[in-house]
């Protein structure tokens, strides 16, 4: 149902697009606290939902909301055939999330921890349902490594990708509500929220939902276009604009929303799992969005085609992308975890040839984990706990 509303109003706008235009280095000035702003609401609004239904499906929702900036950038790159830039964009967004996002949980989850109780996390354990989220992430990546190994994206392989991010979210809505014993333990919006007479508390969430995502669309374009031109003045080559300078401004409401999580330990893992879901919307239907835009631009089928520099890039994505999966496969995050994510993350800063090596890394790594896993050296946890979770919801609910 989410992707029947969505494409056919998104083209729509995308006729009318224009490019994303740069504008006065001071537009960031109420751009950036209006993104914040926006993230803060929709975080609020996914909290207390999360009360009503299942949790999953509400961090899917905040998710596809948090990466409207995303998707824009990506559908104006689409529309206007900027076919280099694309993965550009793409690769830069997925890596930030993965490579900065999830250590960024950990850490913020590991001192709000020795504040309260001067102990360490050892790891941020997940819960049986988010299982759902961990095997829902590599049912995708199985997909673009096919993609990758051929070397080129077409709207075929758009139209596997939206059939995968249905099934995750049909599964999403068998899961239960969580549980209303810790309403007490949320800040003062959300509980707020929460313990309002119903027709009230739906009135807010949507409010919050619909008010944020405006907020995030209407301040997206003029705060890149700000961006653009601070990159102008300091010599930014586009494509590293692109790749990192965008990524940071469009994912920036999904790290302020999964701070905002982490920052109490218990909440931990909803955060984790937000940014995890924000991988599987954009490596599924993000991915999708693409091949289809161009196509509908084109006036015709258009398949993009990888060069070798865009190969590579999508390669280390999805080899970074595979070894976070991995560590996810026992159902938790360790700290050595997260560090090493941080550090590999960084490591393609330090000189342009480090790229390659960092790519085989993951891949190395990536391999040593699953041979771990088949001869029983390794957890399986995560597929134990989606079996229970399939059972007791999805099974039992038919």
């Amino acid at each position: 149902m989410l992707q029947r509303n969505f494409y056919p109003g998104f083209f729509l706008f995308l006729f009318f697009a224009a490019p994303i235009h740069q504008t006065s280095p001071s537009t960031i000035l109420w751009t950036a606290p209006a993104i914040l702003v926006s993230a803060l609401m929709i975080a609020w609004a996914a909290e207390s939902a999360q009360y009503f239904v299942a949790q999953g499906f509400a961090l899917a929702i905040l998710a596809w909301m948090q990466t409207l900036p995303e998707f824009a950038v990506e559908a104006v790159l689409a529309w206007k055939q900027q076919v280099p830039l694309l993965l550009a964009n793409l690769t830069g967004a997925l890596r930030l999330l993965t490579g900065l996002g999830w250590p960024v949980i950990y850490f913020t989850a590991a001192m709000a921890q020795r504040r309260r109780d001067g102990k360490q996390l050892e790891a941020i354990r997940l819960h049986r349902h988010h299982s759902v989220e961990v095997v829902g992430l590599l049912v995708p990546l199985s997909y673009i490594a096919v993609i990758a190994v051929k070397g080129s994206l077409t709207i075929y392989d758009g139209g596997v990708l939206i059939a995968i991010y249905t099934a995750y979210l049909i599964i999403l809505t068998k899961l239960p509500p969580e549980e209303a014993e810790c309403i007490d333990d949320l800040e003062f919006v959300p509980r707020t929220i929460v313990t309002s007479p119903r027709v009230l508390r739906v009135s807010m969430i949507a409010v919050l939902f619909v008010a944020g995502g405006f907020l995030i669309y209407y301040a997206a374009e003029p705060f890149l276009g700000s961006l653009l031109a601070l990159s102008a003045v300091l010599g930014v080559p586009n494509f590293v604009f692109i790749q990192w300078v965008a990524p940071l401004v469009s994912e920036f409401p999904e790290m302020a929303s999964t701070i905002y999580f982490a920052r109490t330990v218990e909440r931990a893992p909803m955060a984790l799992m937000n940014m995890v879901s924000s991988n599987i919307n954009q490596w599924t239907l993000l991915v999708a969005m693409l091949p289809i835009v161009l196509s509908v631009s084109m006036g015709g089928p258009t398949a993009i085609h990888f060069d070798e520099q865009q190969k590579l890039e999508l390669l280390m994505t999805l080899g970074q992308a595979l070894v976070g999966m991995m560590f996810l496969m026992n159902m938790e995050l360790a700290w050595w975890e997260a560090t090493m994510l941080l550090l590999l993350f960084f490591v393609p800063f330090l000189h342009p040839a480090a790229a390659k090596m960092v790519t085989a890394a993951y891949f190395l790594w990536a391999g040593v984990e699953l041979i771990r896993m088949i001869f029983g050296r390794g957890k399986l946890t995560a597929f134990v706990k989606f079996g229970e979770t399939w059972r007791a919801h999805v099974t039992r609910g038919a």
